[in-house]
């Protein structure tokens, strides 16, 4: 079977009165109807002809250059108030109705708009202060999952300082629950406590950090590595993989240890509260899901994940020229001591001490070493707290 298709304002148009099918609905004897006839077309026989209604549309069959017509209505040549209304058979005028107004709220046009706007849309973060430089930067996430917080002379004493770099996972609420609320929860223990229980002090401080953000009923979770400096004390704790690691006149040592599945004490406190630990692509996870195992948050874990932090104190020495706070996007791609090497170019023996500029760095180097996981480094010149 052949077919035709007719076209508004063709210069093959050709008049014609009617379709060759029998069906009235799409067959029009409007003159205002024009209609295509495609020539290259075989010409149908007679008895498909003779199987219209419409004596014209048999002659139009009937033609070689024309076996089958298509008929439109010709579009109006301007708008006019005729075009808004139809009319029907019995020549009753039918009004074209406005559909109903569609109403759709304003969140289901914000796919992917990160939980905390205020960081998130931020690929960098980065700061310098007398004593410090911190940069952050996004990984392959939608948006930046890491927090961190930074500040000197607090409750009023000369030196007192808290330093931390928060690596948030399940998004960033608790991340930047931690920045928000950490220090303040520290130090409020530590103030009321005698200077030596600083330990204890700091593990009350994570613990009801941790309490409060799951009475916020947030999800998501958090690993943190802080540094507590008072007096020329320097107390260093962490929940997580995040890492602190110093500089005692260019050697590096770890601070803290990374709290993973992977660990046999850490493995051997899951399996002891009831869960378990599985090898998943490579990965050592708590059952099959999380990879690190203490943090902030992780409510649905929350039976074998503690925020109970592992903490070390002690005195800070001439010896000890700087600290390295930072999440594992960069341990992960570069050793302790070759980050102590690269920090100390830019912060010991020079005439200007650029931490911010060794912060960078360190990030762009675990970047070119393929690092797709957001990126937090923290430098502290420890000279300013001897």
């Amino acid at each position: 079977m052949s077919c035709s298709v007719a076209v508004s304002n063709s210069p093959v148009f050709s008049p014609s009165s009617s379709l060759f099918c029998s069906k009235p609905s799409i067959i029009s004897s409007s003159p205002e109807s024009l209609s295509l006839s495609l020539s290259h077309l075989k010409p149908s026989n007679t008895n498909t002809a003779s199987s219209c209604s419409s004596p014209s549309a048999a002659a139009a069959s009937s033609s070689p250059s024309s076996p089958f017509r298509l008929r439109l209505p010709k579009p109006p040549s301007v708008f006019s108030a005729s075009s808004a209304s139809s009319t029907s058979p019995n020549g009753t005028v039918l009004k074209r109705k406005r559909p109903a107004r569609l109403d759709i709220p304003v969140s289901s046009l914000t796919f992917g708009v990160p939980p905390t706007p205020s960081a998130a849309a931020r690929d960098v973060v980065e700061a310098e202060e007398d004593g410090f430089g911190v940069y952050c930067k996004r990984g392959r996430r939608e948006y930046m999952e890491d927090r961190y917080t930074a500040g000197n002379n607090l409750r009023g004493e000369n030196k007192l300082a808290f330093f931390g770099i928060f690596d948030g996972h399940g998004g960033a609420k608790a991340a930047e629950y931690a920045a928000n609320n950490l220090e303040k929860n520290i130090l409020d223990e530590v103030i009321m406590r005698d200077e030596d229980d600083a330990e204890e002090a700091v593990k009350r401080g994570y613990l009801n950090t941790d309490s409060d953000f799951l009475k916020e009923e947030l999800h998501g979770g958090s690993c943190c590595v802080t540094a507590l400096i008072r007096n020329g004390n320097l107390v260093v704790s962490n929940a997580g993989d995040c890492r602190a690691v110093i500089s005692r006149g260019g050697v590096a040592e770890a601070l803290t240890s990374d709290h993973r599945p992977s660990r046999e004490d850490e493995r051997d406190r899951i399996e002891s509260l009831g869960g378990y630990v599985d090898l998943c692509r490579g990965i050592w996870r708590i059952q099959g899901s999380l990879a690190v195992s203490r943090g902030i948050g992780d409510r649905h874990l929350k039976q074998w994940v503690t925020a109970e932090p592992e903490t070390k104190v002690l005195r800070i020495e001439p010896e000890h020229d700087l600290l390295i706070l930072a999440s594992d996007g960069l341990w992960d791609k570069v050793s302790n001591q070759e980050a102590v090497d690269i920090a100390r170019s830019f912060l010991v023996g020079s005439n200007k001490s650029q931490p911010l500029l060794a912060c960078k760095k360190l990030v762009d180097l675990s970047v070119s070493r393929g690092s797709m996981d957001d990126t937090s480094v923290m430098l502290i010149k420890l000279e300013h707290y001897v």
